[in-house]
């Protein structure tokens, strides 16, 4: 049975993640400890206590959830889990699969998240830019409403996360017009997204050009697994073609639904979602009935799919 894992990306944090996981597998805290060695402040403490609005903040729910990812990988293993054919992360998730798939170091990535969320905090100023997903409108009509609304500013198709939910993301006026032209056009509904910065849009220019230079003096090795990008729906086996993918990345459009087609022409037919909820498995049941879809939330789940895939 053919097996890929996928890593999610911002949005899937939540205070407390992974507490059920680190009452089983030591490896939870130790994946956190050398994270925090590296951030100088300590990152466990911070999601187990923490507050809602401190994880939220870019620069923190980055290196966040890149450790969770790398967490529940390294758990995974632990019980014998399978080593997959493929794996992919949701934007920042892409990173999470870099390190999994030996292409980074993990405390390398964890510095480099952190950059690249001060540098896409920082890229826009508060509250010119925004984020919505819209829902039952098919992603050609959407991208025909920002055409039509581009006057107004920067606003592109950001995410492209299942049939029935397209995300856009750029200047706010824009953003809010091409919802209520999106509804007028027979979406079911727009939802604002609680986000700090408008995320995979052209306005993320100055990060993209920050995040070159940063990525220049980082080394990447050849994965050992497999990664599909976001960007280019490929697998690179180059170090400079997989750092020129995640600086199309910051600007360019998350490509979920071509993603997870494409797995399924590479014959998969198990994904892992190893992170923190549930967002990846539910959108690729949306996107195609012909994978089976299996998380990592706490003991039992992964006990249970570590036992069964392996």
């Amino acid at each position: 049975m053919s097996l890929a894992v996928v890593f999610p990306g911002q949005g899937s944090q939540s205070v407390g993640m992974q507490n059920d996981l680190a009452e089983a597998f030591p490896v939870i805290q130790e994946t956190y400890a050398e994270a925090s060695a590296v951030l100088g402040f300590d990152l466990w403490q911070l999601i187990t206590v923490g507050s809602e609005e401190e994880l939220k903040q870019t620069a923190i729910t980055q290196p966040a959830l890149l450790t969770a990812g790398v967490a529940a990988w390294r758990a995974w293993l632990s019980q014998g889990g399978s080593k997959p054919e493929l794996m992919a992360g949701h934007s920042l998730g892409e990173y999470s699969a870099l390190v999994c798939a030996g292409v980074i170091e993990f405390s390398t990535a964890v510095m480099v998240v952190r950059k690249r969320g001060e540098f896409m905090q920082s890229a826009v100023p508060a509250g010119e830019g925004a984020m919505a997903a819209i829902l039952n409108l098919d992603s050609a009509s959407i991208a025909g409403l920002c055409e039509q609304v581009d006057q107004l500013g920067v606003v592109q198709i950001a995410n492209y996360n299942s049939p029935v939910q397209t995300v856009i993301a750029g200047t706010s006026a824009a953003v809010e017009r091409v919802g209520q032209l999106a509804i007028e056009a027979g979406a079911k509904r727009v939802v604002p997204l609680p986000v700090s910065a408008p995320f995979h849009c052209e306005l993320m220019a100055p990060a993209a050009q920050e995040m070159a230079k940063l990525l220049a003096d980082v080394t990447f090795n050849s994965p050992q697994i497999a990664v599909l990008n976001n960007v280019d729906v490929a697998t690179e086996s180059d170090p400079e073609a997989i750092k020129g993918a995640l600086v199309r990345q910051i600007t360019g459009s998350v490509r979920w639904v071509e993603l997870v087609e494409k797995m399924v022409t590479r014959k998969i037919h198990v994904v892992v979602e190893c992170g923190p909820g549930k967002v990846l498995a539910g959108l690729g049941r949306r996107i195609s009935r012909d994978l089976e879809n299996r998380v990592l939330v706490d003991q039992s789940s992964l006990r249970d799919a570590a036992a069964e895939l392996n």
